[in-house]
């Protein structure tokens, strides 16, 4: 087998008396599309965050493509090549569609440094201009982000943390809020943008999870409840019980 993208070993967070992540052994195998569910409070986010850098972990570790992440700061893990979004959309609202990107790019680079020759510029430029046609995005690109439909503005959002070519992507519940035709765009590009990036993510819609998810993860409280395929998450008894809930005609 190939070496897993993402690998954590008795990941553990506690808040006082909280185990928000529970000794958490997850091995994420590249070129597959992996979600992570559970319900609320079930460590998803906080599993996350400590991969990502913005937590540290109290206890275990975190290895991204065989190199050992746990100690490295958010910044460092993002210029490794892991790169996320948030729960709650993080755009520069006032500016434009394409700026965002710029921005966003040029932070990874050094952010304006004075004495950039201007070929690098250049570069930025004509990737934030392909960034745009991949993500979709390129015929509202002079659009204040702030007036984006909100399914748009999740494809900022993901633009956003393409533009610098990450390795993975953490999606955090990138399809919370939208309408049908929205969820359709967005999970169709990401399942296009998975065949050219590793994909981790964390979503609430099961309709979407079962349907484009190659490996599911099952969560609660803090720990691993289940792993597998769509089918046999679909067909563990512990999962249905403790989260998708029995079929009317099992209460007997």
């Amino acid at each position: 087998m190939s070496e897993p993208i993402l690998r954590t070993e008795r990941l553990t967070k506690r808040f006082g008396g909280l185990v928000a992540v529970d000794g958490v052994d997850l091995a994420f195998e590249p070129g597959r599309v992996h979600a992570i569910i559970g319900p609320n409070g079930a460590g998803k986010t906080t599993f996350f965050n400590i991969i990502s850098g913005m937590l540290p972990a109290d206890s275990g570790r975190v290895f991204f493509a065989g190199r050992d992440i746990t100690a490295l700061k958010p910044h460092e893990i993002s210029r490794c090549g892991i790169k996320r979004t948030m729960q709650i959309k993080s755009v520069f609202p006032n500016l434009s569609v394409a700026d965002n990107l710029w921005i966003t790019a040029k932070a990874g680079d050094g952010f304006l440094h004075p004495f950039r020759a201007a070929s690098r510029f250049a570069e930025v430029a004509a990737k934030v201009d392909a960034t745009l046609e991949q993500i979709g995005l390129a015929a509202v690109r002079e659009q204040t982000a702030g007036t984006l439909s909100y399914g748009d503005m999740a494809l900022l959002e993901i633009a956003m943390a393409l533009v610098s070519s990450p390795k993975l992507l953490l999606l955090d519940e990138p399809i919370c809020g939208m309408s049908p035709a929205e969820t359709e765009r967005t999970v169709a590009k990401i399942r296009e943008l998975a065949r050219q990036v590793e994909i981790v993510i964390i979503e609430h819609n099961m309709e979407v999870v079962f349907g484009r998810a190659d490996d599911i993860t099952v969560m609660a409280q803090g720990a691993v409840l289940a792993r597998g395929t769509p089918r046999e998450i679909g067909a563990d008894e512990r999962v249905r019980e403790a989260y998708l809930g029995r079929p009317e005609d099992d209460d007997a």
